[in-house]
């Protein structure tokens, strides 16, 4: 009698508490929750229509591009360059070539050899390394590749600092500055694991020569492992959308498409009319080109012409790339709003194309709905179900979204709901470096240069599958992921238990994927072709 008296006292103990925090829960939510959460579901709606009304925009333009063929060289003047009997190779435009590294053990040789392997009169081209290695052994042995070269009889020159202030931009900055650079009219621009293929000056330059109004020839990436890995085909998914899509559409339009760092050409008199490399951000490239946009420059995509390079290939150097990538544009809107506002030399639609579409839509909003409104507010609805998302914004506008997302990719179409889930993790990431970028806080000049595998990843391929990965609690873990995790599996119970919306097994798996990542298991899982 004393065990079941104690057993329902218990019990009845345990069913007061859960009424009185059911009397307080209620209490709460309708003066202070309902009213907040209203507000919030009300302006991710407004976010999710202005991405949503880009994403339709780009994805019209870049089919009617399609139909119509409006290929470069309908639109630019394009010609091979020949040779003239009379002044002989002086007909061909002086080229530069920078390749900046640091600590790049593994790519160096790649890099180097591609850069010295580019058909074009050897003595109208120029080989520059700039190594800011810190590591002696890995210096020494990129100086000594530059010297093997310079055997070959290719004029290439090896260029060190005794500091890394401004990281890549005061590299390029600094090589840029030698006295044999004033005989150069153009400077391509290659990371060290990208390597061009030899036509690549071929197919590019002539563009740049024949078109005095154009500053920047973009090409396009070609990822050489995007087959490692879960996250590798991610990133592919990802990124083949912003070649695609977002670098044609703004080069068919003649509308401000940024630099992506790499593989690409520039004419040297527009770096300098734009006032040079500045390294006041993360995003050296975008801020250049943003400047040199804004004083009349054109730039021009070439989707035709890929550059082979690398992907991150952990969920560590991922991040790290993504806090950069992210960060770094926010910073760069909130320095350059009121000069891009102020200026005369460009149009105002241009000027609103770069403030509203490139800018605030794609560096921000795009980060901030994914996160705020799939992994916080639409699940925190579950818990007040008071308040309602109209089914256009909750399904029909974020499918169409994903939908025009993953045009890119046709490829991976059958990983979507992969993609899905990997970028509403990585979104977390993305949001807080984008408010750290745009308040200027903590992290917002930190530069982690991309862990390259190089040659590697054939070794590491192959002794992949008898290797498990091993669990290291201080570099893997990662409690903002898991927290995510947490609150949205627990929004995926109550639903289920309680609720209306039926969104659980949206939340369980996106939960899962937040759990995965907190526990940086996230580059592991091997896709199927």
């Amino acid at each position: 009698m004393d065990h079941i008296s104690s057993t329902t006292s218990f019990e009845g103990a345990g069913d007061d508490i859960t009424e009185q925090f059911s009397i307080i829960w209620g209490q709460i939510k309708a003066p202070l929750i309902v009213p907040w959460l209203k507000v919030a579901v009300f302006l991710c709606l407004i976010l999710s229509v202005m991405l949503f009304i880009e994403r339709v925009y780009m994805g019209i333009v870049i089919t009617l591009v399609k139909i119509f063929g409006r290929k470069p060289e309908k639109r630019y003047k394009w010609e091979l360059l020949k040779d003239d009997l009379e002044i002989g190779n002086s007909a061909y435009p002086m080229v530069l070539v920078q390749i900046p590294m640091y600590n790049e053990r593994e790519v160096y040789q790649l890099s180097i050899g591609a850069a010295c392997g580019l058909s074009w009169p050897s003595d109208r081209i120029i080989i520059q390394v700039l190594d800011d290695s810190t590591d002696p052994i890995i210096k020494n042995l990129v100086e000594m590749e530059s010297q093997r070269w310079a055997g070959k009889g290719i004029n290439i020159k090896y260029e060190v600092r005794d500091n890394r202030n401004g990281y890549k931009a005061g590299a390029l900055k600094q090589g840029l500055k030698h006295p044999y650079v004033k005989q150069c009219d153009y400077v391509a621009i290659f990371d060290a694991d990208f390597q061009p293929e030899p036509d690549f000056l071929w197919r590019t330059i002539p563009f740049l020569v024949h078109n005095p109004e154009l500053a920047l020839v973009q090409a396009r990436w070609k990822f050489v492992n995007a087959n490692e890995c879960l996250m590798t085909r991610m990133q592919e998914m990802s990124l083949d959308y912003h070649f695609t899509v977002e670098q044609e559409v703004g080069s068919s339009t003649y509308a401000f498409f940024g630099f992506n760092g790499t593989a690409g050409v520039w004419r040297i008199a527009a770096i300098d009319e734009a006032g040079g490399w500045k390294d006041r951000t993360t995003v050296e490239d975008m801020d250049l080109a943003v400047r040199a946009s804004l004083r009349g420059w054109k730039f021009l995509y070439l989707g035709s012409i890929m550059v082979k390079n690398e992907l991150p290939s952990t969920f560590k150097a991922y991040r790290y790339q993504q806090h950069r990538w992210s960060c770094g544009p926010a910073n760069l809107f909130r320095k350059m709003f009121m000069e891009i506002v102020r200026n005369k030399k460009v149009s105002s639609w241009k000027k609103v194309h770069v403030i509203y579409s490139f800018f605030f839509v794609r560096k921000i909003v795009a980060h901030v709905v994914t996160f705020v409104f799939y992994c916080v507010v639409l699940p925190a609805t579950v818990l007040v179900p008071e308040v309602e998302v109209p089914k256009w914004g909750a399904v029909y506008i974020p499918s169409i979204i994903t939908l025009l997302n993953a045009v890119g990719t046709p490829r991976s179409l059958h990983l979507l709901v992969f993609w899905i889930l990997y970028e509403n993790v990585m979104s977390l990431h993305r949001t807080k470096a984008t408010f750290i970028g745009l308040l200027e806080a903590g992290r917002v000049n930190e530069w982690v240069v991309t862990e390259k595998l190089g040659d590697a990843l054939k070794l590491k391929s192959a002794t992949k599958a008898s290797k498990k990965p091993r669990l290291r609690i201080g570099e893997r873990l990662h409690l903002l992921e898991l927290g995510a995790g947490a609150y949205l599996f627990f929004c995926g119970c109550y639903d289920m238990a309680f609720g209306k919306n039926h969104y659980f097994i949206y939340l369980f798996a996106q939960a899962m994927a937040f759990f995965i990542a907190g526990f940086g298991y996230i580059g592991t899982f091997v896709p199927q072709s």
